[in-house]
């Protein structure tokens, strides 16, 4: 009857106890499916923001990635106007190189890899000089009549 109990009070305390718990795992910086190296940071300046919103940061990478701003409080309303840019490497080789300016006219970023519209044809462009002409000589658009009242024959 002991030996019954005594098995019976083994199983439960081996039932309860933590199965496959631990430590938490540590936490991984690699690629998933492989340890990636570790890219260090060579270069990291940061200045302000001060009392007028004037700021600059520079930072590289031992990969070859760059960024740089700068930007300080201009307008009535402190608008705070940036410009910049960054730089990186595609694995193929190609470099990219963006800048950017953000004020009072919007963000524009400038790069040679950014998509551009295809020319506009020769006639689109005939069509904008002769409206752009006109408005230089001060003529009108052309006016156009009220419509005409709806037929009152209709469906007879």
């Amino acid at each position: 009857m002991y030996s019954k109990l005594l098995v019976c009070l083994f199983l439960g305390v081996v039932s309860s106890a933590p199965q496959g718990y631990g430590p938490p795992p540590r936490p991984s910086y690699s690629v998933p499916g492989g340890g990636g190296p570790i890219i260090p940071i060579l270069v990291d300046d940061r200045q302000g923001p001060d009392a007028t919103g004037a700021y600059s940061f520079n930072f590289e990478t031992g990969n070859g990635i760059r960024r740089q701003e700068q930007g300080a409080g201009r307008g009535p309303k402190g608008a705070v106007v940036s410009q910049g840019g960054w730089s990186f490497t595609f694995p193929d080789g190609t470099p990219a190189n963006f800048n950017f300016v953000a004020d009072e006219n919007g963000y524009r970023v400038e790069s040679p890899l950014l998509p551009t519209p295809p020319p506009l044809p020769p006639h689109a462009i005939a069509q904008i000089e002769f409206a752009r002409q006109q408005a230089a000589s001060g003529g009108s658009r052309p006016q156009y009549g009220a419509p005409a009242p709806p037929s009152s024959g209709y469906g007879r």
